[in-house]
């Protein structure tokens, strides 16, 4: 407590005055000498002023010092330099709760991250696929018109631009309460014994008041809520960025995807069309064997029947072709209709070599690994927000305007009016709905980080996935190209074996029957080989480097994105 005391006496003995004068003490702060009467000795207080005086003065060093006794006498303090003090530490106080914010400070969380990938047969380098942009990735002109069509126009990519303004719109309405809100405010009432629609007893007479100003309301933010709720308002804005870039990458690797398929399907058409060709000539064969009476009607019958099969399968492969195109423009933006094509599936051709970096590296170029890790670090905002509701909150509201019962008097200076208010607010008793708000905070942002741990686990295995897909795929191509050549080749002796008839209709039946699948088993590796390399690509966040504005457009430089 800081105390102010005066002693008459000391002051009258100075200037030769009556030493019985009467001593006057006074303690700061609303306090009185009824606080420290318990500790004077009786005689003090009738005998000897002067020294009561000292004996005082040295009891309120005491009191600052932390004793509970009297100082020495020699020693001397002064009002201004305890106020100082003070001051100085209450100031100290102030911008160390206004430095920290309650809640807990977020971390990333842990994760078990591998040496390396599983699969991969590469040395370990921080190079990776995903340094390149997706043009360099895609060299064929129509898909890269594709993909940049389905960048500009995608609705995925539209919606999800719009939840991004939501969120920017959200992150200023909570930035926002860092500053005073300022209103304007207009009354105009008339009654009997009121003024401004409160009861003022005015001798009973009917008359108009008018009320008109500006008002002015501040939260002070001194335990860090509405930091918390900025910190959090702001992850929720990074959140939605990350889910654009992630929609983009997926459009990317959508559209990749499907017009592969749809080359592949092409594959499908054309091996059912020759196949189709190769019967219609046996099947003429066994014919004209049969009118020279050298056949029987059972080899035509037969190669009826494997004409007639293949020539079912063309439609439904065109059927499955349409669909798909379908399929491309709505990933597009565009209606349905034909999609244009001037390469082949076999074309389409990707490095030998693929590197794919480091494990840990994933957790900064996967978008959809970032926007876990904002969500964690919202959830982990929200905790502080939670705690800051248990504490008080310290307002400040002003207002400046004129009052008066006439309108044209109302910006008169007798007019004027204003206010200036603090307030201190916090709970007492809620039945436990803060415990349970902070609960569920708590156990959200648990729940968040348990997100962003299975979010990396699933990156790593998808990696791997691809890395493991595409080598067995090529391994398999390998073989099944081997397997393709000798069915054409049994194709072409069973019908020279036939027509010089060393060979029964039944060998050549059955070596075109056998090429058929083989060769739409070939097509099929040939497609799901390319797939896996699209999948890696996106695995590994393909494109991480790039800014968003340049994933619309194609790169021109020679050596951009080289890993």
């Amino acid at each position: 407590m800081l105390m102010r005391f005066t002693n008459s006496a000391l002051n009258s003995k100075r200037s030769g005055t009556s030493r019985h004068q009467p001593k006057r003490y006074s303690l700061g702060l609303g306090g009185n000498l009824a606080v420290l009467g318990g500790n004077l000795p009786p005689s003090r207080t009738r005998e000897n002023p002067s020294a009561d005086s000292a004996f005082l003065a040295r009891f309120a060093v005491g009191l600052v010092s932390g004793q509970n006794r009297p100082v020495a006498a020699s020693t001397r303090i002064t009002t201004a330099w305890i106020d100082n003090r003070l001051v100085a530490i209450l100031c100290i106080a102030l911008l160390i709760l206004a430095g920290c914010a309650v809640g807990p400070n977020y971390k990333r969380p842990a994760v078990n991250a591998p040496a390396g990938f599983h699969g991969t047969t590469n040395h370990l380098s921080t190079n990776s696929l995903a340094d390149l942009p997706w043009w360099s990735m895609f060299k064929d002109p129509v898909l890269q018109d594709l993909v940049c069509t389905a960048l500009t126009n995608s609705y995925d990519l539209r919606i999800i631009l719009t939840r991004v303004d939501q969120a920017r719109a959200l992150q200023a309405q909570t930035r926002s309460q860092f500053l005073p809100q300022v209103n304007y405010r207009g009354d105009a009432t008339r009654g009997r014994n009121s003024f401004l629609g409160s009861a003022s007893p005015n001798g009973g007479k009917t008359m108009d008041s008018f009320l008109g100003g500006f008002e002015a309301v501040w939260e002070i933010d001194l335990w860090g809520r509405v930091r918390r709720m900025n910190e959090a308002s702001r992850a929720n804005f990074m959140a939605t960025q990350e889910g654009r870039r992630s929609v983009m990458i997926s459009l990317v690797s959508g559209a990749a995807t499907a017009y592969f398929e749809l080359l592949e399907l092409d594959e499908q058409l054309a091996i059912a069309k020759r196949t189709r060709d190769s019967y219609e000539r046996s099947f003429k064969l066994f014919d004209d064997q049969r009118v020279a009476g050298l056949g029987s009607n059972l080899e035509v019958s037969r190669a009826k029947l494997a004409l007639r099969s293949v020539s079912a399968n063309i439609p439904d492969i065109e059927r499955q072709i349409s669909l798909k195109e379908n399929e491309i423009n709505v990933l597009l933006g565009r209606n349905p209709g034909p999609i244009p094509r001037t390469a082949t599936l076999v074309a389409q051709e990707f490095p030998v070599e693929i590197p794919v970096g480091l494990p840990s590296d994933l957790l900064e170029r996967r978008p959809d690994i970032r926007l876990a890790e904002q969500r964690a670090r919202q959830a982990n905002a929200e905790i502080g927000v939670a705690v800051g509701d248990f504490f008080p909150r310290l307002g400040l509201t002003t207002f400046f305007g004129g009052a008066s019962a006439e309108l044209h008097k109302l910006v008169s200076t007798s007019a004027s009016t204003w206010s200036l208010a603090a307030s201190v607010a916090g709970p007492l008793f809620t039945g436990g709905r803060l415990t349970g708000r902070y609960r569920e905070a708590k156990a959200a942002s648990e729940e968040t980080k348990l997100q962003y741990q299975e979010t990396v686990l699933i990156a790593f295995r998808e990696v791997s996935d691809a890395l493991i897909s595409r080598r067995r795929y090529e391994e398999g191509r390998v073989e099944q190209v081997q397997a393709v050549e000798a069915g054409r080749q049994a194709v072409e002796l069973a019908a020279v074996r036939y027509k010089e008839g060393k060979a029964s209709y039944y060998e050549v039946l059955e070596a075109q029957q056998q090429l058929f699948p083989a060769e739409n088993t070939l097509s099929r590796l040939e497609v799901a080989r390319r797939l896996a390399v699209v999948q890696l690509y996106k695995a590994l966040g393909g494109g991480w480097s790039f800014a968003d504005s340049d994933w619309s457009e194609r790169g021109t430089r020679p050596n951009e994105g080289k890993p």
